[in-house]
């Protein structure tokens, strides 16, 4: 599974900046308030439960303002990133790490996001070798695994040995 797949499948940017950085004892509560101006009620280890997300930032109305429109997106974002992309095992939790990436709509729009979801993966991947793992985290890890083989064995059946 290459970035090239990630790109062909998922449509990910996979030429930008690497989305990296370490990010020491933060006050999650405080800049979740001051992005989105409210506080989850529990924040576990830096990620908080989709539901509330859902909850708290629901449907825009028609007279919705442009600063209620840019929560609502960095909301839909954290979802698909949380719900899709690089999820947890309960599919569940999305770290709050990802909305600092999105502060900026225009940046965050030329992050290389298939580095990161390929990364997630092999990281996922390498977890799964372990005797007490049963399954990979991520809808996006199990759909970039089942294509592949399914490219593999479609090759294999024409006679290629696996060579694309």
């Amino acid at each position: 599974i290459t970035l090239e797949d990630v790109q062909l499948q998922l449509r990910l940017l996979v030429d930008g900046p690497v989305l990296t950085g370490f990010i020491q004892s933060v006050d999650w509560g405080a800049i979740w308030y001051d992005l989105l101006c409210a506080i989850p009620n529990n924040i576990y280890g830096g990620q908080i439960e989709m539901d509330w997300l859902r909850d708290t930032l629901s449907e825009l109305g028609d007279d919705s303002t442009k600063v209620e429109r840019i929560r609502y997106a960095w909301a839909y974002i954290l979802e698909i990133i949380g719900g899709y992309l690089m999820p947890n095992l309960s599919r569940n939790l999305v770290h709050l790490m990802w909305l600092l990436k999105l502060v900026d709509f225009r940046a965050a729009g030329e992050l290389s996001w298939g580095s990161s979801v390929l990364a997630t993966l092999y990281r996922e991947m390498c977890g799964a070798t372990k005797p007490n793992k049963a399954k990979i985290e991520g809808s996006m890890a199990s759909h970039i695994c089942s294509r592949k083989s399914k490219d593999v064995s479609k090759s294999v059946s024409k006679g290629n040995n696996g060579a694309f």
